[in-house]
């Protein structure tokens, strides 16, 4: 039996097809539109990038939404859109901690979207050199997880190179066990970055107590080592599962939820306020008793909220220590400027690390 095809259905399917194109006609013209601004904008600007500006689209698309559309996949969207047009002015290369399909390769692909050129490193260490030599335009680096804590080799680094902070964004993390097979007793050894197999140590205890791990510099090197063994096991992401064609065992073999990490992307110059900012200092304390509490007196009596306070040793200076300190609020803010100066005056070292829009935490 032959069954006629319903008009009506071949009618709204004409009408998609029409908003298709109209929808493409208008995303090429406001490309057009970008490129136009970026020629405009003065070339001595601290950055062609206005975050406050695009804060303002996003507020006024969910807004006028009215929550019809999903939200999520609306911002999605339209951050894919606003980056794209954005990098069209100056287009962006990002280097990351390597090889491809890491989690800081998914952080960056998040931030920057899928326009952006990315370089994958060996290190954190790397990342950093090729933001100060110039060599790319930013760099996207771990910086601290929600369960393990600070990542010192980050930290570190701001220690060795010049940089600034440009921006700032959280990943919930999801670690798979992955292999060729998809075969948990074809696993011999289970590889992964240090961070991962910490985040994983209790499954691992559990589930497979016999079985060796290996660390290695990334999850994305796991990753690329158990696609050429079928005997290794990877803690890897979704996105090394596509790119090196592997097989998921387990996922979510993390022992905690919520497990979120925070990454920063370092740059040369910081951006103009957002109006929902962060501030990040480098300090060094003078060698006297209290100086630390008039750091946080200072910082009180400015009404300036401290988000994270971190000491890290000074190489080859027993027992000496440098802070990294974030603040709320832009160093543009008169508060701001108030507390650093004041701070500046009590502190043997001081350095500005940059001004960035805070991560948004429901993207």
């Amino acid at each position: 039996m032959t069954s006629k095809k319903n008009p009506e259905i071949s009618k709204v399917r004409s009408r998609i097809d029409e908003i298709d194109n109209t929808i493409l006609d208008l995303i090429k013209e406001r490309l057009g539109h970008a490129k136009e601004i970026g020629k405009l904008k003065d070339e001595g600007n601290r950055a062609k990038w206005d975050p406050y500006r695009e804060r303002q689209i996003y507020e006024r698309l969910m807004s006028n939404n009215e929550k019809v559309f999903p939200e999520d996949a609306l911002r999605s969207i339209f951050h894919e859109i606003i980056t794209t047009c954005r990098l069209s002015q100056r287009k962006a290369e990002v280097a990351y901690l390597g090889p491809e399909a890491t989690f800081t390769h998914l952080a960056g692909v998040k931030y920057f979207g899928h326009s952006a050129t990315y370089k994958p490193m060996e290190t954190i260490d790397d990342v950093f050199a090729e933001v100060e030599k110039g060599r790319t335009t930013y760099g996207i680096v771990p910086v601290e997880n929600s369960i393990e804590g600070a990542v010192f080799n980050t930290l570190d680094s701001f220690m060795k190179y010049k940089v600034q902070i440009c921006g700032e964004i959280q990943l919930e993390i999801s670690h798979n066990l992955v292999c060729r097979s998809g075969n948990i007793e074809d696993i011999q050894t289970v590889a992964s970055h240090a961070q991962a197999l910490a985040q994983c140590r209790e499954w691992l205890r559990k589930n497979l107590p016999s079985v060796p791990t290996l660390q290695v510099f990334s999850t994305g090197a796991a990753a690329q080592m158990a696609s050429n063994n079928p005997n290794i096991g990877a803690i890897a992401s979704s996105l090394a599962i596509k790119t090196h064609e592997l097989q998921v065992v387990v996922k979510g073999i993390e022992d905690y939820m919520g497990n979120t990490t925070r990454f920063l992307v370092i740059g040369k110059r910081s951006p103009t306020p957002s109006g929902s900012d962060r501030t990040s200092l480098l300090i060094g304390l003078m060698d006297r008793p209290g100086a630390l509490n008039q750091i946080l007196t200072i910082l009180s009596e400015e009404e300036i909220n401290l988000a994270k306070i971190e000491s890290r040793p000074i190489k080859g200076k027993q027992w000496k220590y440098l802070f990294f300190l974030d603040m709320l609020g832009h160093i543009d803010e008169d508060r701001i400027v108030r507390g650093c100066d004041r701070i500046r005056e009590h502190c043997s070292y001081f350095e500005w690390l940059g001004s960035y829009p805070q991560a948004d935490t429901d993207s």
